[in-house]
């Protein structure tokens, strides 16, 4: 099972993921560095015999010290004059020597203020060339919502997106779990990326589709670019928009990583069942309703559900461990097109219901509803359901999920245990 992503509270479900163990880290890199009281005197001490020391400090480490031991000056007289001009030939050396190395010493010291110079490199240091993620960013922002749910009962926050505006208002779409996850009788507030806010009122919205539209009083809004979800394979680039945490315009990308991923999402009132679009772009709490889309630019799904590995260690929710779930954009415009015309909305059906406590491979039969599709067949109560148009069905969850991705008058073929094909003219109902 999955998370949903209003941000407070405990998520109704979720995806067992096993935990590896964390590696071990060194704790004191140091320990083994020498310390400056173990370094030995850099000068021996004098012998016994000198006649006079002269014990100098420098700027050296503590515990080094220099040792300065003049010698003892003999009578001139004794001193012939070859040994002098030699003596004096080499303290002229010694002076020009050290006259030399002063200079140098002051060369590099008076140059050594060049290299602590910092430069910068101005102009284009970073292009941005149309189809990068900086640029997309842009574009689809000013269409993201953040979205605030506050009642007695509880608060929370999400995301949507603008899919509908005229000169007086306009319509977002988002996740049901997110506007009623404060309870019904909540206060909804959208919220702009030019920080400013805008009461909302729920125009309609679909449980079972997880998918709510919003009204709010505000027009000649930016409208997002819905793309084709059909199209998407695994591989693509896929971004993330929303509000994680309650942080606005938050911008993560990825890639697709799975396609038809059969996902539960919701609350435990309102379960919602996913054919879902996988992504390894950062998806966290909070970020429900908002769009993913592709290297367009276009909106190809709806973030709502993620994988978890559970309660965090600080107690709270987990986060994102790239395993992300998306309601694709195809399903969602039928969907949201019925709820702003109608206020509500439809899915299709085969007329069974499907013992979910079955283990077996496959979606097993339970009940056939009087009247509806399935009634005009030959399934009956105790049959197993394995495929459906050719694509194997593990459990009833993916027979469930198989079925609302498709329109309502759409012919399936349904593959029974046994090997027999049922065909079934899809129904229609209400979802809410």
């Amino acid at each position: 099972m999955t998370d949903s992503h209003n941000e407070p509270g405990g998520l109704p479900e979720s995806l067992p993921v096993p935990v590896d163990a964390a590696p071990n880290v060194p704790v004191d890199a140091l320990s083994n560095v020498p310390q400056a009281s173990d370094v030995a005197p850099a000068v021996p001490a004098p012998p016994a015999e000198s006649q006079a020391v002269a014990v100098a400090h420098t700027a050296q480490a503590p515990g080094t010290t220099w040792v300065y031991q003049p010698k003892a000056v003999e009578p001139e007289a004794r001193w012939s004059r070859p040994i002098l001009a030699a003596v004096i030939a080499g303290l002229i050396a010694g002076s020009l020597g050290g006259a030399a190395g002063y200079h140098l010493a002051a060369t590099v010291a008076n140059n050594s203020g060049t290299y602590t110079n910092l430069t910068s490199v101005h102009g284009d240091t970073s292009p941005r060339p149309d189809g990068s993620i900086a640029s997309i960013a842009k574009n689809v922002l000013p269409v993201v919502v953040s979205i605030g749910v506050s009642s007695a009962s509880g608060e929370g926050t999400g995301s949507g997106f603008v899919i509908k505006t005229t000169n007086t208002w306009s319509y977002v779409l988002t996740n049901n779990h997110v506007v009623m996850g404060a309870g019904s009788a909540a206060r909804i507030t959208v919220h702009f990326q030019n920080q400013k806010s805008i009461g909302a009122t729920i125009v309609g919205r679909d449980p079972s589709y997880d998918l709510a539209v919003l009204k709010i009083s505000a027009g000649n809004l930016p409208v997002a670019t819905l793309g084709n979800s059909d199209d998407v394979v695994v591989g693509d680039t896929a971004i993330a928009f929303g509000s994680p945490l309650g942080l606005s315009g938050t911008v993560t990308s990825g890639i697709i990583s799975a396609l038809n991923r059969p996902v539960t999402a919701g609350s435990s009132t309102d379960s919602s069942f996913i054919n879902a679009i996988q992504t390894d772009a950062a998806i966290n709490p909070g970020n429900s309703g908002g769009p993913l889309v592709n290297a367009r630019g276009q909106v190809i799904g709806i973030n709502s559900a993620i994988a978890t590995l559970g309660s965090s260690s600080l107690g709270g929710e987990s986060g994102s461990i790239g395993l992300g779930f998306s309601i694709p954009i195809n399903e969602a415009k039928r969907v949201a097109t019925e709820l702003m015309r109608t206020g509500s909305s439809t899915h299709p059906i085969i007329g069974i219901s499907v013992d979910m406590r079955y283990t077996g491979v496959g979606a097993k039969v339970s009940e056939i509803t009087p009247g509806g599709p399935a009634a005009n067949t030959d399934l009956k109560p105790g049959d197993v359901i394995t495929a459906i148009d050719g694509d194997l069905v593990n459990d009833g969850t993916e027979l469930i999920v198989k079925i609302r991705a498709r329109n309502s008058g759409d012919k399936v073929v349904l593959t029974r245990r046994n090997n027999s094909d049922v065909t079934v003219v899809l129904g229609s109902k209400p979802s809410n």
